[in-house]
């Protein structure tokens, strides 16, 4: 996963439009570890790598879980437009750090680093302001921390994020995203976005003989590191 976008005022389909999915192109619903299953470049020299997202919705907010290099920090004003709320969340672990977007009606309102809440931006930097400092993250001044030396960054950057959730009314469990059938669109680049390879049987008995690890029965597609090693090793 490289990022979240959640947005309140369109539906899932909407939302991967918006994003650069094409009207119709949704496969069936797929689980997180089946993503990887999919034929996926994400770096690509001198061109875009390949992005993909799942799609769903969950309590009144649609939101997009992305791979590898998908576009929700490209398209918020897009995704914002026509009144909608838009929230793109960018995960990391410390420097530089996770990041968290709000935008609406097709401007970027607010957005700070986590852990690095007295850096602010956008056209109201200061929206969240009473938020962290009633969290007890901020001093009311915006630039001093309550705590200026934690001990503890992980509990520090959940202290940010319940700010977020809390404000917007947030809540998507972790099972959602990982374990939930969700449809998935191709979002940028070429990814090959096939759910079901004619050619299964053939390439899961070289795999199996040659040492790889066995593909998913239920979407009998071949992952795409699998696949090459097939073609070159029967290449001619």
């Amino acid at each position: 996963m490289s990022g979240v976008v959640l947005a309140r005022g369109i539906d899932a389909e909407e939302l991967a439009l918006r994003m650069g999915g094409a009207p119709g192109a949704g496969t069936e619903p797929i689980t997180d570890a089946e993503v990887s299953e999919l034929g996926m470049e994400v770096y690509r020299p001198g061109g875009r790598g390949d992005g993909v997202v799942r799609v769903g919705e969950h309590a009144g907010w649609a939101f997009a879980i992305e791979y590898g290099d998908s576009t929700g920090g490209d398209r918020l004003e897009e995704i914002s437009r026509d009144g909608v709320e838009a929230i793109h969340y960018t995960p990391a672990m410390e420097h530089p750090p996770a990041i968290v977007i709000y935008a609406h009606d097709g401007r970027h309102v607010c957005g700070f680093g986590l852990c690095e809440e007295h850096i602010r931006w956008g056209e109201k930097p200061d929206l969240l302001l009473p938020d962290l400092v009633a969290a007890g993250i901020l001093h009311p001044d915006g630039d001093t921390y309550c705590d200026p030396c934690p001990d503890d960054y992980i509990t520090r950057r959940r202290s940010a994020l319940a700010v977020i959730e809390e404000r917007f009314g947030l809540s998507l469990p972790p099972a959602l995203l990982t374990g939930a059938r969700l449809t998935a669109y191709a979002v940028s680049g070429t990814p090959d976005m096939t759910t079901e390879d004619p050619d299964f049987d053939v390439v899961c008995d070289w795999a199996t003989a040659n040492g790889y690890p066995l593909p998913s029965g239920r979407l009998r597609l071949i992952p795409y590191l699998i696949r090459l090693a097939y073609r070159h090793a029967t290449s001619h």
